[in-house]
């Protein structure tokens, strides 16, 4: 009797680092390139052409690099839990270092989107930071990070680190639903979102068609940059095994 398989081959696949190295060495180019061109066409298309808000006027202009950026954060955690508790249920070694290697990328995520909003902040509010509710639950993400990182660094066993940073990041969940929803539980300074998928954008059409552009942009970095760190640190992991060895001697 063959035993039914609940999870798909590629599912599989990823607890193998050599084909995790593989295959994100063949994907790699290619997300480097298209993050490159979108984000400097979304650039120069929200800097240079996209028209000034008839409130706010050039200082709008931020949340080009502001929104995807605290989009990107969020997801990046997202990203991180998930493999973390991948690792935690199925043991796969890649999802660890999946989640390890997701940590620095969305902590800078994190940092750029409060420093951006600090920014944005100054002429619209008068004030570099306020204690709102919106950005408040976003310095906590970058705590989250930064504490996931630590946990990495405290510890001298892999496997022990993996799962304490699995805990965490699971646990942090529960701020991903507060940043998104802040804005509508309670009275905040901070505006609704830009934009929506189930919704129609408030703004004009040739405001927001570059801030998709940028949006898919930044996806596009994090996944180069994620692969990056993830073929590095599968090296790192696997430097005594037969292929790795092969790989670095050129055979």
């Amino acid at each position: 009797m063959v035993k039914k398989q609940f999870m798909p081959k590629w599912f599989y696949q990823l607890a193998s680092p050599k084909w995790c190295y593989q295959i994100s060495g063949t994907l790699l180019p290619y997300f480097l390139i298209t993050a490159l061109v979108l984000l400097t066409a979304g650039l120069v298309w929200g800097f240079a052409f996209a028209p000034q808000d008839y409130q706010q006027g050039n200082s709008f202009r931020i949340i080009y690099i502001h929104v995807p950026s605290a989009i990107l954060a969020q997801s990046i955690y997202l990203t991180m839990a998930i493999a973390g508790g991948i690792g935690i249920i199925w043991k796969m070694k890649v999802a660890d270092m999946v989640a390890y290697a997701c940590a620095p990328i969305g902590a800078s995520m994190a940092f750029i989107a409060l420093l951006t909003g600090a920014i944005w902040g100054k002429p619209t509010w008068g004030s570099w930071w306020v204690w709102d509710a919106r950005l408040t639950s976003m310095l906590i993400l970058l705590f989250l990070y930064f504490g996931v990182m630590a946990l990495y660094s405290a510890m001298e066993k892999p496997e022990t680190a993996a799962r304490s940073v699995a805990i965490l990041a699971l646990v942090g969940l529960v701020n991903i639903p507060i940043i998104k929803y802040s804005v509508d539980w309670w009275n905040t300074l901070h505006q609704p979102a830009t934009f929506t998928l189930t919704e129609k954008p408030a703004m004009p059409v040739e405001m927001w068609l570059p801030l998709l552009v940028m949006v898919i942009g930044f996806y596009c970095f994090f996944a180069s940059a994620l692969m990056l760190r993830l073929r590095n640190e599968i090296l790192n992991r696997e430097k005594r095994a037969g292929w790795v060895k092969q790989l670095v001697s050129g055979q």
